[in-house]
C-alpha cells in the first residue's frame, strides 16, 4: 500500500507542474520600444505572414534579442504597437486623437498585418474624400421674378444651387385690373477646392441663375 500511496503523490504533483508550464507557454512578452507587452501566441499568431507570427516560430531568419525579462526586443514605436496589438486582439482599428492613420500604417506594413492595412488604407481613403468634398465657401444670390414665374425658378435651381428664402415685395406691375407680386428668391451654393471639384464652369442652368441675379 506504501509503494502505490507513494506513486499516487508523484502522480498528483507532477500534473500541477506539467499544467502550469503548459499555461505560461501560451504569454509572450515584448519589449517594443522600450515598453513592455504581454500578450497570448494565440493574438499575435492571427496572420500567418505576419513578422509576430514569424517571432513567435522562433523563426531563425528573424534577428530578434531578449532583455533582461526574457521580453523580444523589437526597435518600433510603442505608441502606435498599443492599436495594432489591440487589432489583433478585437479585430477592430482604435487610434487616439493624437495618433495618425499614416503613423499606424507604417506600423502595420513593418509587422505584415495584411488585413489591418487594408483597414488603414480604407479609412485613410475615406477621410481623403470628406476633407476634398469640404466646402470652402457659400455663394448666395437673390433673383428678382413675378408670382408667374415661381414655378419655372424653382425648377431651374439645380447643380447644387439650393432655395433659401422667398421675400415678397409687393406688386409692381399691372396687367388689365390683376396685379402681379413680385418676389425676391435668395438661393445658395457651396464652393469646393479647386483642385478637387472637376469641371468648374457653370452649366446652362447655372448661367441662367447668374443672369436672373445680375438684375438685382
Amino acid at each position: 500500500m506504501a509503494e502505490c500511496h507513494a506513486e499516487i503523490i508523484s502522480h498528483d504533483c507532477w500534473r500541477p507542474i506539467q499544467t502550469f508550464n503548459h499555461r505560461s507557454s501560451k504569454w509572450v512578452r515584448l519589449n517594443v520600444g522600450g515598453t513592455h507587452f504581454l500578450s497570448t501566441r494565440q493574438t499575435l499568431c492571427r496572420d500567418p505572414r505576419s513578422f509576430l507570427f514569424r517571432l513567435c516560430q522562433a523563426d531563425p531568419d528573424l534577428d530578434s534579442d531578449k532583455d533582461e525579462t526574457g521580453a523580444y526586443l523589437i526597435d518600433r514605436d510603442p505608441v502606435y504597437f498599443g492599436p495594432v496589438l489591440n487589432y489583433l486582439r478585437h479585430g477592430k482599428l482604435v487610434l487616439n486623437k493624437n495618433l495618425t492613420e499614416e503613423g499606424a500604417l507604417e506600423e502595420a506594413e513593418f509587422y505584415n498585418i495584411t488585413s489591418l492595412i487594408k483597414v488603414i488604407k480604407d479609412k485613410i481613403s475615406e477621410r481623403d474624400a470628406k476633407t476634398t468634398h469640404t466646402p470652402v465657401k457659400h455663394v448666395y444670390r437673390v433673383l428678382q421674378c413675378q408670382e408667374e414665374e415661381l414655378t419655372q425658378m424653382v425648377s431651374t435651381m439645380s447643380d447644387g444651387w439650393k432655395f433659401e428664402q422667398l421675400v415678397n415685395i409687393g406688386s409692381s406691375y399691372n396687367y388689365g385690373n390683376e396685379d402681379q407680386a413680385e418676389f425676391l428668391c435668395v438661393v445658395s451654393k457651396e464652393l469646393y477646392n479647386q483642385s478637387n471639384s472637376g469641371n468648374n464652369q457653370p452649366s446652362e442652368k447655372a448661367k441662367i441663375l447668374q443672369e436672373r441675379g445680375s438684375r438685382i
